[in-house]
């Protein structure tokens, strides 16, 4: 098998991220689009005032539908954000359109949200009321005004739990945010599709994830939970059988969660850009236990190219 690292997340340089923050707000100010902060970048604006230390990315969202934003915008948006020297992907899926954007080494997240049952679904997979972002809060965040979704603790208790204003570590609220998705893991009746199992069934089973441990040895009873982070499949465990393996049948192309559990340790992978019909391998990195992507290996021998949300 072929051998190579994984990505492993590296915090921002604070310095340019403000400056592309400043220039998104510029474009999106000019083009007459509404935006907020979300995740990270919200969460440090509203309690810290600043950007937390170790986020890898900045984070903005619009939602279509609300403040005159359609799917054809977005994208004529996305065109615009070229012309300033940002490299722009759209990639569209069930819950939202995300514009990936990069510009002097730094990721910057404008993901644009569908409207579904009066709800819109934040990464990876929290329900979040489509009226928190219908008259947004304005707030001042490096010298400037910017919105957050209205009343932000609401917004920022769903995103994060009760406890958002205690700082976490790099990789603390990894659980937590896992938790989360389990609570309201049940989106609708698609979630059986997403059900793991230790004994392959060839009719309803196209993948497989193997675990093995720091030296390659089989894991059996290791435990294995996955879910979707771009569409409505709900969440499911299983532990591996005698050979290490747990099946499933993934719905599309997607960006997912897999948390990986051997004895004491737990690693939880936020970006695993997995795809039906294809077996994959969880090693465990000792020098790295949080902040992978690129972790699963294609049994081919492939690494799976993994897109930022």
């Amino acid at each position: 098998m072929k051998s190579k690292e994984s990505t492993v997340f590296e915090p921002m340089d604070m310095t340019t991220a403000e400056t592309l923050l400043k220039e998104a707000k510029q474009i999106l100010d000019q083009l007459g689009l509404a935006f907020f902060l979300r995740h990270g970048t919200c969460l440090g604006a509203v309690r810290d005032g600043a950007f937390i230390p170790w986020d890898d990315d900045l984070d903005i969202g619009s939602v279509v539908g609300l403040h005159g934003l359609t799917e054809e915008i977005v994208h004529e948006a996305a065109a615009e954000f070229r012309k300033h020297g940002y490299s722009a992907d759209v990639i569209d899926s069930e819950l939202h359109l995300s514009v990936d954007l990069k510009k002097s080494g730094t990721q910057m997240d404008w993901t644009c949200y569908r409207i579904i049952d009066g709800s819109i679904y934040q990464w990876p997979v929290i329900e979040i009321p489509a009226s928190l972002h219908e008259n947004l809060k304005p707030i001042e965040f490096l010298g400037e005004t910017f919105h957050v979704p209205n009343p932000p603790e609401e917004y920022l208790t769903l995103k994060y739990g009760p406890d958002w204003m205690t700082p976490k570590q790099a990789g603390g609220f990894e659980q937590e945010v896992l938790d989360l998705m389990e609570e309201g893991a049940g989106v609708n009746e698609t979630s059986e599709i997403l059900r793991l199992s230790d004994v392959h069934d060839s009719e309803n089973h196209t993948g497989s994830l193997k675990v093995v441990d720091f030296d390659g040895k089989t894991v059996g009873g290791a435990e294995v939970t996955l879910a979707a982070t771009s569409v409505l499949t709900g969440l499911d465990t299983a532990r591996t059988n005698a050979d290490g393996y747990v099946y499933f049948s993934l719905p599309e192309d997607a960006c997912y969660v897999v948390a990986v559990e051997l004895g004491d340790r737990k690693e939880i992978l936020f970006l695993e850009e997995l795809e039906p019909g294809v077996e994959y391998l969880y090693r465990p990195d000792p020098k790295v236990d949080s902040g992978r992507a690129n972790a699963l290996v294609n049994q081919s021998g492939e690494i799976k190219e993994t897109r930022f949300h």
